[in-house]
């Protein structure tokens, strides 16, 4: 039997500089999706074993040293914006490597300086609930799992396109009008941390035609 699996993330979160909220959000998503994309054998291997059980997803935060000795460890680092956010390939549970083991869970607390633009036309979009509480890092987490269940919706040749092309994609607060219409995978949370099990916590649309945010 398989062990279960979890894919790490950690986002740099620098005292005097941390990164906006949707820069960490839009970062965390496009990092998981490269990771599930990946064509390293190895990693491949890593990535299968996880995505046929739970694909769950634990977001830790470094800085400073932290940060580098995080670096140092087999994975990618995604930068969007101000907000620079390494994966790695899935790991057992129980096998988290030291330096990542100490990193913090909670309290990832991230803001906006001002509400982000509305997307533009033609970029997928990752909503995350109106109603749901969530600190960054979980948030990071749904944006991230929304994104994958994505592109696992799409048709192969879509799939490839948006993977050629750097999976541009944005992630925003939906509206209680947008969250109503979403049309595509919705995230149903386990319920491990912070919301209810079951709690419908983000969702993807890969042309939504409503993009106002108002």
């Amino acid at each position: 039997m398989q062990p279960e699996r979890v894919l790490p993330l950690v986002v740099r979160v620098e005292k005097a500089a941390p990164p906006s909220r949707t820069d960490a959000l839009e970062a965390a998503a496009r990092a998981v999706l490269l990771m599930v994309t990946t064509d390293d054998p190895q990693w491949r291997e890593d990535v299968d074993a996880w995505a046929g059980n739970r694909i769950r997803k634990v977001v830790r935060r470094a800085r400073g040293a932290e940060w580098r000795r995080a670096l140092a460890l087999p994975g990618t680092t995604v930068t969007t914006g101000s907000a620079e956010v390494r994966v790695y390939p899935p790991i057992p549970l129980d096998e988290w490597p030291r330096d990542l083991a100490r990193l913090q869970v909670s309290g990832t607390e991230l803001d906006d300086a001002a509400p982000p633009p509305p997307p533009a036309a033609g970029t997928p979009l990752v909503l995350l609930a109106p109603d749901v509480e969530m600190t960054a890092g979980k948030a990071m987490a749904q944006a991230g799992h929304a994104a994958q269940l994505g592109l696992w919706s799409l048709e192969p040749a879509v799939a490839a396109a948006w993977a050629a092309d750097g999976f541009p994609l944005a992630v925003r607060v939906a509206t209680a009008r947008q969250w109503a219409a979403a049309d595509g995978p919705v995230v149903h949370d386990a319920g491990f941390t912070e919301v209810a099990p079951g709690a419908a916590t983000a969702a993807f649309s890969w042309n939504p035609g409503d993009r106002s945010l108002t």
